[in-house]
Formats: C-alpha cells, sequence, structure tokens
C-alpha cells in the first residue's frame, strides 16, 4: 500500500489556522451586512429619464411608453400628467389616438384579402371603384392597389384640404369618406402614379373603400374581425360613427392653438377626419403585441408579409427609413432595424416597433411635438430599444 501515513499537526499551527478562518468568515459575515457603496447604486432607468425629460424640458403633458426587453419581460412607464386641469395622474399604458398606426391595420386587411384572391395587389384601383378616382392628372386607371398601400400612387393628401384647415372648428364634426375623398381630388396629382414616394393619407382613404366594396362590411368591423378579435387586443377598437370620447382610462391629449396660447384640450373628437387613415383607438402595449403578432407572421401568410415588407426609400421620415406596404422599416443606433409605422393624430403622437428578435417599444405623448421634440421622441424609442 501507498498510502501516508497522517502527520501529526503542531497544537499551536492548529490555534493559528483556526484564527485565520475566524477571522474570514467574520470578515464575509460582514461584507455581508454592509450596505453597497452609493457607486453601486441601481442605474436610473434610461426610458424613465427620457420620458421626464420630455415632460420637464419640452414642455409635452404627458409620456406613456410600453418597453418589451431582451428578457421578454415588458414595462410600462409614464411621465407628466393626466389632465393638465385637475393635475390627475397619468393612468399606466392608457389609452390613446394611435393615429397612422391605423394604415398598418389596414394595410394587413387589404393583404389578407389578397391571400384569399379577392384583390390583386397590382391590379388597378378602378377595378374595385370603377370611375371614383378621377381629377387632374389623377386616373384610378392607372394606379394600382400596391401603389395605395406603399404611398406611390401620386394622390394628393385630402388633410391640405381647406375643410380640413382648422382643427378647432371640426372636433365634432362628422365627414363622409366620400367628402374627404373630393378634397383630394379637387387638387392635381403631384407626380405619375409609381414614379416617386410621397406619404398621403388619401391612399388609405381609398384601401378603406376597397376594402368596404370587397367585403360588404365596413372597414372598421373588417379591421376588428380580421385583426383586433384574432390577436386578443383587449384595449383596441375602431371608434363607431359619432363616437367622440374614450372608452378606457386615458391621458387628455392636447392641441396647440398658437404659440402663446395654453395647449386646448382635444381629447375628445369626431374621427371620421381619419377614418381608415388614422382612426383606431389603442394602447402603447396593445400596439407591441399588434406588431409583434405581424412580423411573427400570425396575421398573414408568408408571401403577403413579404410583400409587406418589400420598402422603398422614405427618408423624408428620417434617416435610413424605407416604407413598404403600411409598414417602415427604420435603421437603429445599435444595429439592426426597427418595425413599425407610428401616428399622429390631432391631439397625440406615438412612435415604436419591434425588432427581429422581438424587442419592442411604443412611446406615446398627449400632445403633437414640434420639430427638436419629435427628434427627442425618436431618440427616445433607440434608448429604449438599444440598452
Amino acid at each position: 500500500m501507498n498510502e501516508r501515513v497522517p502527520q501529526r499537526v503542531p497544537h499551536r499551527i492548529r490555534l493559528v489556522r483556526y484564527a485565520l478562518t475566524a477571522t474570514a468568515t467574520v470578515g464575509l459575515a460582514l461584507t455581508a451586512l454592509t450596505p453597497p457603496p452609493a457607486s453601486a447604486a441601481p442605474r436610473p432607468d434610461v426610458v424613465q429619464q427620457r420620458l421626464d425629460a420630455l415632460v420637464k424640458e419640452d414642455g409635452v403633458p404627458a409620456a406613456l411608453a410600453t418597453v418589451k426587453g431582451r428578457d421578454g419581460r415588458s414595462r410600462t412607464y409614464t411621465a407628466g400628467v393626466g389632465d393638465l386641469a385637475t393635475g390627475a395622474r397619468v393612468p399606466v399604458d392608457g389609452q390613446i389616438r394611435a393615429g397612422s398606426n391605423t394604415k398598418a391595420f389596414v394595410a394587413v386587411v387589404v393583404l389578407q384579402l389578397v391571400a384569399e384572391g379577392e384583390v390583386g395587389l397590382d391590379t388597378p384601383v378602378d377595378t374595385y371603384l370603377p370611375g371614383l378616382l378621377r381629377g387632374d392628372g389623377i386616373d384610378g386607371r392607372n394606379i394600382t392597389v400596391r401603389q395605395l398601400l406603399q404611398q406611390t400612387s401620386g394622390l394628393p393628401d385630402y388633410m391640405a384640404a381647406p375643410a380640413l384647415s382648422d382643427f378647432t372648428t371640426i372636433q365634432y364634426r362628422y365627414f363622409e369618406p366620400r367628402e374627404l375623398l373630393d378634397g383630394a381630388l379637387a387638387q392635381k396629382a403631384h407626380f405619375p402614379a409609381g414614379t416617386q414616394w410621397e406619404y398621403s393619407n388619401t391612399n388609405y382613404l381609398v384601401a378603406g373603400l376597397i376594402i368596404q366594396k370587397v367585403t360588404g362590411r365596413p372597414f372598421g368591423e373588417e379591421v376588428t374581425k380580421r385583426v383586433i378579435d384574432r390577436i386578443g387586443l383587449r384595449h383596441t377598437y375602431v371608434p363607431a360613427a359619432g363616437e367622440t370620447a374614450l372608452r378606457e382610462p386615458h391621458p387628455h391629449g392636447y392641441l396647440r392653438t398658437a404659440q402663446d396660447a395654453p395647449p386646448a384640450d382635444y381629447t375628445d373628437m369626431d374621427t371620421s377626419m381619419a377614418w381608415a387613415a388614422g382612426a383606431v383607438v389603442s394602447t402603447d402595449t396593445d400596439l407591441n403585441t399588434f406588431y409583434g403578432a405581424l412580423l411573427a407572421g400570425r396575421l398573414l401568410p408568408a408571401d403577403q408579409l413579404a410583400q409587406m415588407r418589400t420598402t422603398v426609400r422614405a427618408e423624408i421620415l428620417g434617416r435610413g427609413v424605407r416604407y413598404g406596404l403600411g409598414i417602415q422599416s427604420r435603421p437603429l443606433t445599435c444595429g439592426g432595424l426597427v418595425w413599425g409605422h407610428g401616428g399622429t393624430a390631432v391631439a397625440y403622437r406615438t412612435r415604436g416597433g419591434v425588432t427581429e428578435d422581438g424587442r419592442a417599444v411604443n412611446i406615446a405623448l398627449t400632445i403633437v411635438p414640434d420639430g427638436p421634440t419629435g427628434v427627442r421622441l425618436t431618440d427616445a424609442v433607440h434608448a429604449a430599444l438599444c440598452r
């Protein structure tokens, strides 16, 4: 056997070892009980910091956000006040008017109809709405459904019509879609269809009319059935005709009427003037869910989703921005793309989207910001997705 015979350790050495062990144990205990130095305190949340700055430095009444991080968890944020008159708190994940995010909902419905063989992307609008689009340089026989969804039709924006020049006078006025369209057709085409890109709400007004003609149902009912109910958006809806108030807890939205005037409360409104171009009401969390489901293929077959994500340059919206069919891509400062749309209603603005790996953010402001504030809103989206 090669076992060693254990040697006896002298008593003095055993005492030294015991003393060292005891000292180390006490040291560990003291370390556990000692609070960390101030420098080790948790870092401030960058999203909260950005929202607070938009309120304190830019004068935004309220800012709300929902962020889904790399860990898959969603976090909600608020800053400011929900009602300038009363000072009420901002409701967490409150409802807001989602504005042109509506266009992504409408594009999904049209592309579902394409997948069902009811609509052709490269079919002229006149096939579905014969004789409707006629004007100076405007001819529905030369404008395709794809060009509507991609904003390359050349149709002038109905929002530039005189009837919509003063929001304070039409807050509760009802508009028929045809009345809005007439405001666009009274203008000259901006360019021949398919030759340029230019954002125009009229494109989605016509897309809504196509949905109604093909399905025989109101566009809002089709959006509800095919998108909202399908993926369980519990706080999202298309307002009914004549409905002016938001249905659930919400922050008030405000309109700047003059540079030195206090913001006017524009929370309640008749959204018929936005119709298929921007009437949807939602929340930050529901918008994250919608865009996440869309990119994950839960709303469209692969072929139609690929068509939706085929983009053209739209840098007027920002450096590197490209526009697909009712959805846009924007390069992130940390690499990759964020896919979404964003929206501006009369008294609300939203920005955000989702990434390929499932991160998501939507930020809502309760006033339409000016240029510098709008840039800082976009920067906040980047900060939320890149942390």
